[in-house]
């Protein structure tokens, strides 16, 4: 167990070497208070660039920033999720305030009200108007804070599209108000739970009670993920339900599989170009930002026009690749295969040569770019 937790902590650790958080002091005229913030960006970023990022706000900052933070740059990092913006609340010395509601209709009430408005009327505007975030918001709880992350759910308009609850203390009635009102979402919206074997009785219980009844929800627009976690408690459920959140959040974003390659890719009745301009617009339509092309979906993209035989998809892609990445040995490589396909070696060997002169890729090199002019020199003499 020692070694486990070191481990962690080395992770974090190195995260924090590559994504330093920046800690913010502002001042609330809602809380009559200032309140402090740490702001993690994301690598490479470019506050010039017309780029958005997702918002993620982080309750009880104290503690649940730094995994949730470390989770988003690691999982980024291998392009599993886009990049985004994490803001943790420190709420150490306020958290009882924070998190108040009344105790005849259970809604915030007084400081917890206050602590409600500071989030939706100050923390979202300063947010974006000093960083590049994106409609698309995500907001993450722990007991208490995952009780009172539900109140924003209760707006007309919701201002957060995902829900992250690690082992809620639910207000009263809170659970049942949760059913009705998830209910009737008109707007997609994830809501992710957990809760554990050794988690905290009375908690455990009202969670399971709660899962129960929104797991029975028949609302298209609802996309709900629970889990149960063996082996951990009230704490360490934590730690193994932000990347599983992460991954239900972010599914559609990530790059082809194998399982999505096989039951989605290759059955599709369209072309594979096709399929991959209407997951790259689903993406945008979705997460309201563009997804940067990546050279995984290509791999798979150019394997699926090789195994349909469909040149023309193989060549719109190479068009596609040597657009969007001119200094690349891709678009050579790419638009030699489809040549080599199309039976004109000469043309292929052109591409090939030519690619020689740009920049590798993470797949494509000159040792890879060499063997297939060989390749292609081989079939023109034969």
């Amino acid at each position: 167990m020692k070694n486990f937790y070191t481990l962690v902590l080395t992770f974090f650790v190195v995260c924090n070497l590559q994504s330093q958080a920046i800690y913010k002091t502002i001042d609330s005229e809602r809380l009559g208070a200032t309140r402090e913030l740490k702001i993690q960006l994301p690598r490479n970023y470019n506050p010039d660039e017309k780029r958005t990022y997702p918002l993620i706000v982080v309750l009880d900052g104290d503690y649940l920033f730094e995994p949730v933070a470390g989770n988003i740059d690691y999982q980024s990092y291998w392009e599993d999720i886009p990049d985004c913006i994490v803001v943790g609340i420190n709420q150490a010395d306020t958290r009882p305030e924070d998190l108040f509601y009344d105790d005849e209709n259970y809604f915030p009430k007084d400081s917890g009200a206050q602590f409600y408005e500071f989030i939706v009327a100050e923390l979202l505007p300063y947010i974006e108007k000093n960083y590049k975030a994106s409609n698309f918001r995500i907001i993450f709880g722990h007991d208490l804070s995952a009780n009172f992350i539900n109140y924003y759910l209760f707006k007309d308009e919701p201002i957060f599209r995902a829900y992250i609850a690690f082992s809620p203390e639910f207000a009263p009635e809170m659970i049942s108000r949760l059913q009705q009102r998830l209910s009737i979402l008109t707007e997609q919206t994830f809501y992710y739970m957990a809760t554990a074997d050794a988690d905290i009785k009375a908690l455990r219980a009202s969670t399971l009670k709660a899962d129960s009844l929104i797991s029975a929800i028949q609302n298209e627009k609802l996309l709900y993920k629970f889990d149960d976690f063996k082996d951990a408690n009230h704490y360490a459920l934590v730690g193994r339900g932000i990347p599983k959140a992460l991954n239900e959040i972010f599914g559609l974003f990530k790059p082809i599989n194998a399982k999505e390659y096989k039951e989605k890719l290759i059955p599709f009745e369209g072309s594979p170009y096709d399929y991959l301009i209407k997951k790259y617009e689903d993406i945008e339509h979705f997460y309201g930002f563009e997804k940067e092309l990546i050279e995984n979906d290509i791999r798979a993209i150019a394997a699926a026009s090789n195994k349909k035989d469909d040149i023309d998809s193989l060549e719109k892609l190479a068009k596609l690749v040597k657009k969007k990445f001119p200094d690349s040995m891709l678009g050579a490589y790419y638009l030699g295969m489809y040549y080599e396909k199309e039976g004109n070696f000469k043309k292929a060997l052109l591409q090939y040569k030519s690619g020689l002169l740009l920049q590798p890729s993470q797949f494509i090199d000159k040792e890879i770019i060499l063997e297939k002019m060989y390749d292609a020199e081989e079939a023109l003499n034969d």
